[in-house]
């Protein structure tokens, strides 16, 4: 049987084999070759064609002939002539990044389709009724016109000099303006720090569960990124054996998101210099994704793990996106500190890569000063009777008064991150529950394979939208675990 993609003929050869993407999975393991069920999918789904050595596997599990099954014969146009075909980079081969993935796209698919749906998928405040505050708009406006051109490759002057008075209050040493770049949201300053750093085969720690665009990033520089646990018995911490277990002479650095995402958790100062002492020992860089450093509740205080480095290399991003609810505006920084002798080079490469890019949003750029100099406009949020502390309080209480539902309290951003008694619902697929959830009910999340997490036990909620939604929400998630089976 001939067919037009990967995908269908995959499809077609699953088909014929009786074979699930779960059943892929085990026999591939068997067979020594490790593959996610997110790669699957993105196989399935005609997002991702796998890499040689995987292909061959797929084709000997499914009983298929591996030349058909890879589309080795070139395709033809109706007339019959040879068509050339174009495909993307191998070097995608193993990004994922289903934070936006299939679970999102069958989603999309079914908004075409005339049904709404309940996005519980990602972090956008404006959508749920939050406000940049006017100050900001204001002076935006006020500078529009001079916004039309290009500003230096790091930044507008005032831009980074609030940074970096900013970095000075949270007692991160050794940082001048010009150790400051913004950049079109912290995304944008997260892969091309990467870039600038990793040479194919390069190691970096990044955590699981994780804010999935670090190891995206890692792997398309051409790094491998080694996953260190955090412990959901320890209230999300850094598991910091593991994280030593998994250090090697490849090892260049430390990645950390603190808060956390997908866990809201807020890591104390003691954890933070175990691993400011881990990095010390083993010489490696230390990067720090603070986005959410202002959203921090029950009067806890965020620290910095700059501010306990001095003698090390550490690279902190943050942003206004979180804070002063644009994220549509795309507005990030990352500022380099400590012991900048040991890492000339590498902020060359930083400096060179800024350049490539020209600037980063001008307009954007123009707030930072106002935004950061006056009143935070989240605080009111974080507090008993503000939005994003009831919201939190609500839907913690309500998701795990389901039975076999369990969670960890957030203590800063605005995600809860539940553990599902996977034995009880026999769940084995955590991408299919998001799906099946999707489908039954209308209510979108990401599976914790979402965020690299190896076991399909858990699934990320926002909690931005008011109590009202979350109640109805809760009510239909109850509802749906009280007869799911997977």
């Amino acid at each position: 049987m001939a067919e037009e993609t990967f995908a269908d003929r995959l499809e077609y050869a699953m088909r014929k084999a009786g074979a699930r993407q779960v059943d892929l999975i085990r026999m591939a393991e068997e067979r020594g070759v490790k593959l996610g069920k997110s790669q699957i999918s993105q196989y399935v789904s005609g997002k991702t064609v796998p890499r040689a050595d995987v292909l061959r596997v797929l084709a000997q599990v499914l009983g298929t002939d591996g030349d058909w099954l890879g589309g080795r014969k070139p395709a033809k146009e109706p007339g019959g002539e040879n068509m050339r075909e174009f495909k993307k980079s191998t070097k995608l081969d193993n990004v994922l990044y289903d934070v936006r993935g299939p679970v999102v796209d069958e989603a999309a698919r079914m908004e075409e389709d005339g049904m709404q749906i309940l996005k519980l998928n990602i972090g956008n405040p404006a959508p749920f009724g939050f406000r940049t505050p006017d100050e900001v708009i204001h002076d935006m406006r006020q500078q529009l016109t001079e916004c039309e051109g290009y500003s230096t490759a790091n930044g507008l002057f005032s831009a980074r000099k609030a940074i970096m008075q900013y970095a000075q209050l949270k007692g991160i040493p050794n940082v001048s303006i010009d150790d400051i770049y913004t950049g079109n949201g912290v995304s944008e300053l997260i892969n091309l720090s990467m870039s600038a750093l990793l040479d194919d085969g390069d190691e970096i720690l990044i955590p699981s569960p994780d804010y999935p665009l670090w190891t995206a990033c890692a792997t398309l520089a051409g790094g491998k990124a080694v996953h260190y646990i955090c412990d959901e018995q320890s209230e999300w911490y850094p598991d910091i054996e593991d994280m030593r277990k998994k250090i090697t002479d490849r090892t260049k650095a430390i990645v950390i998101i603190n808060p956390n995402n997908p866990t809201g958790a807020l890591y104390p100062k003691e954890i933070l210099l175990k691993i400011v002492e881990l990095a010390r020992e083993h010489q490696l860089m230390i990067f720090s994704d603070e986005i959410y450093d202002r959203l921090v509740m029950d009067g806890l205080e965020h620290v910095s793990i700059a501010s306990l480095a001095p003698d090390l290399f550490c690279v902190t991003f943050s942003g206004l996106s979180k804070s002063h609810m644009i994220a549509g505006f795309r507005i990030g920084w990352m500022i380099l500190s400590g012991n900048k002798r040991i890492a000339r080079d590498y902020m060359e490469g930083i400096k060179m890569l800024s350049n490539m890019r020209l600037c980063s949003n001008v307009p954007a750029q123009s707030i930072v000063q106002t935004a950061l100099g006056g009143h935070q406009s989240v605080k009111g949020y974080l507090v008993p009777g503000g939005r994003i502390y009831d919201q939190r309080e609500f839907i913690y209480k309500a998701l795990t008064d389901i039975p076999g539902i369990s969670a960890v309290k957030p203590k800063a951003a605005f995600y809860l991150f539940p553990k599902i008694d996977v034995k009880r619902f026999n769940i084995t697929d955590d991408e299919k529950f998001a799906l099946d959830l999707l489908r039954d009910k209308k209510i979108l999340l990401i599976h914790g394979g979402g965020f690299n997490w190896k076991q399909p036990d858990h699934f990320r909620v926002v909690y931005l939208p008011r109590i009202e939604v979350l109640r109805e929400a809760a009510e239909s998630i109850a509802d749906f675990f009280s007869y799911y089976h997977q």
